[in-house]
């Protein structure tokens, strides 16, 4: 029978923690103490992430076009636009699909 390593645990809880408190921080940036709201409804806060996402679209194609244009030549610059783009288009795509999944899972519940 293995031992649990409590520091182990003590550590993964801390950075769960913090990774909480980072993304708090994203959601609610005026709010020190986090009690202000969120958004009015599910829509607004959806359409916020969407319309972010499409700023990061738009940044990495600028990027894109201006290193292939000789603009610039931060080339480690225009891929990590190009990542952040493509894992927000991918994190959109799996938010769907969850909606999706749970808008059917209500759909084929009995009466």
């Amino acid at each position: 029978m293995k031992m649990i390593d409590t520091a182990g645990v003590m550590a993964m809880r801390q950075d769960i923690i913090s990774q909480n408190e980072v993304l708090r921080k994203t959601i609610l940036p005026n709010a020190a103490d986090g009690t202000a709201a969120v958004q009015k409804n599910f829509g607004d806060a959806m359409s916020a992430a969407f319309h972010q996402i499409s700023d990061l679209q738009h940044a990495a194609g600028d990027l894109t076009q201006d290193y292939t244009m000789g603009k610039t030549t931060d080339i480690a610059g225009v891929m990590m636009a190009r990542q952040k783009s493509s894992l927000g288009f991918e994190l959109t795509l799996q938010v769907r699909n969850k909606l999706l999944k749970a808008y059917q899972d209500i759909m084929s519940m009995p009466v």
